[in-house]
């Protein structure tokens, strides 16, 4: 039977994989040692079983989905990841489960240099936290408040997939197996939108950027209530995953314009930004697409392709709700 330290010790330790910790795992507290110039990026996210994944669900996609969620709150800020902790509540210490889950969490940390320095674990129903630490430069974050009227709104890489994936899964729709697979994945194995986040934040190209955790709508909706702004959203341009794409159209611009899931970006940008986006999309290898626009009239309004009125009921994902 393991201990809670022998837990620790077997599975999250990790000798010789330190980047910038004064001090790590061991003590009462980890040291960090910021960059002079940077100002720190803090996230927390918190996952659990039967609300966010699924009872038994592969535990090595759960350790790169943990971190992941986390990472893309530190692309959102264009910030560079450097350390984070994770607090875990576990029904049993089950080996073959901790191998699995710490080799997915350590596999994504590794990508993108960033240190686990403690934690906590304990029995009980199992719950994932992480918080996640990181760093950018002073007066370059990318934040809800700072959307402008004229601003192009972007999207990075495509949505829709995952929640496809999930409508999949529950049966709510019927997809053959490799289809099925395909959306799922974007719902189990999200990518961190890290490497775009700097570069639109360290060229200045982006005003106003958040991850889409829980749908385009929801969370575009938080920087034009931060911002004191409104937008006029083009549906039908909204970019849909490779599987979302062989639907209807009434699905697919339900579940790109608020699926949730997908762990892309959406930011704002000056017209005059235009080709420079595009370019720092292109030196990514990520897919930008402009989706419609802020205008000072407050409200998000919702268009199709040649411009009319969409009178759809769409929500976001909300953590309280049934």
């Amino acid at each position: 039977m393991l201990s809670e330290f022998d837990l620790i010790k077997h599975y999250f330790v990790r000798p010789g994989h330190a980047w910038q910790a004064e001090l790590g795992i061991g003590d009462d507290c980890a040291l960090l040692r910021p960059t002079p110039g940077t100002s720190l990026a803090i996230s927390s996210d918190m996952l659990v079983e039967g609300r966010h994944f699924f009872a038994g669900e592969d535990a090595r996609r759960l350790g790169h989905k943990s971190l992941a969620v986390n990472l893309s709150d530190l692309a959102a800020m264009g910030a560079k990841p450097v350390a984070f902790t994770l607090a875990l509540a576990l029904p049993a210490a089950e080996r073959d489960w901790l191998a699995g889950f710490s080799a997915g969490l350590f596999a994504l940390a590794d990508d993108h240099g960033c240190e686990l320095v403690g934690g906590d674990t304990t029995k009980g129903p199992l719950n994932i936290c992480i918080t996640i630490f990181g760093e950018v430069a002073h007066g370059t974050a990318l934040r809800r408040d700072a959307a402008q009227p004229g601003d192009d709104i972007w999207i990075s890489g495509t949505l829709g997939d995952a929640r496809l994936g999930l409508a999949a899964l529950r049966g709510e729709v019927t997809l053959a197996d490799a289809a099925r697979d395909a959306a799922a994945a974007r719902l189990y194995q999200p990518t961190p939108r890290v490497p775009l986040g700097r570069l639109l934040a360290e060229r200045r190209l982006a005003r106003a950027a958040i991850d889409i955790s829980d749908g385009l709508v929801g969370d575009l909706g938080h920087i034009l209530e931060r911002s004191r702004v409104g937008a006029t959203l083009d549906v039908d341009a909204l970019p849909a995953g490779p599987v979302l794409a062989t639907q209807d159209v009434a699905l697919r611009r339900a579940f790109t314009a608020a699926g949730g899931d997908d762990y892309e970006l959406c930011f704002t940008a000056d017209p005059l930004h235009r080709e420079a986006v595009i370019a720092a999309g292109s030196a990514c290898g990520t897919q930008v697409t402009r989706v419609g626009r802020i205008e000072a009239e407050s409200g998000l309004r919702l268009v199709d392709a040649d411009g009319a009125p969409l009178a759809l009921k769409l929500e976001g994902f909300d953590h309280f709700a049934a």
